[in-house]
């Protein structure tokens, strides 16, 4: 045997194989226990929620509400607030992404153009759904705001390609 040198501890191979079963136990008997609690009591009775938000149930739109149902227009409101923050959350984070692709990707942009895209889409279906409706927003002005531009694209096509009747364009 070679023997230790200066700064070592010698040891053997038993010393070494109890001093881990001796480890192996203490650490047994302290967390054996706290194991047993969470997988028998705390995991079987744990409710799981898959979204980090709460979700609430979806409602009927106003456009499914009786005229005198001011309970069922309320919730159709405060739904139609709930999408309104969903949506504009969701053009912010574009917006965030965006800018963060910008700040990443100093002299090579082109990997940006498509967060790019995908934001002003986010804004332009925003606007479509929720811009010009004035200070007092409801879900019964965007449902017409929604008809009224349904008509539109109806009589001249999608908006923005100018008032050209559809039915005289075939002349």
């Amino acid at each position: 045997m070679d023997s230790p040198k200066r700064g070592e501890i010698y040891r053997n191979e038993n010393e070494d194989k109890l001093l881990s079963k001796w480890n192996d136990f203490l650490y047994n008997i302290v967390n054996g226990p706290i194991t047993w609690f969470r997988e028998t009591i705390v995991e079987p009775n744990r409710k799981e929620y898959y979204w980090y938000h709460r979700q609430y149930r979806r409602v009927p739109t106003v456009d499914q509400c009786y005229t005198d149902d001011g309970v069922c227009e309320y919730e159709a409101d405060q739904q139609f607030f709930r999408d309104k923050q969903v949506d504009a959350t969701i053009a912010q984070i574009l917006k965030r992404r965006f800018e963060n692709c910008l700040t990443y990707e100093l002299e090579d942009q082109t990997p940006c153009y498509p967060l790019y895209d995908k934001w002003q889409e986010a804004l332009t279906n925003y606007f479509i759904k929720y811009g010009e409706l004035g200070h007092y927003q409801a879900s019964r002005y965007a449902y017409m705001k929604q008809k009224h531009r349904m008509i539109w694209e109806r009589r001249y096509g999608p908006v923005g390609s100018g008032m050209t009747r559809i039915d005289q364009e075939l002349d």
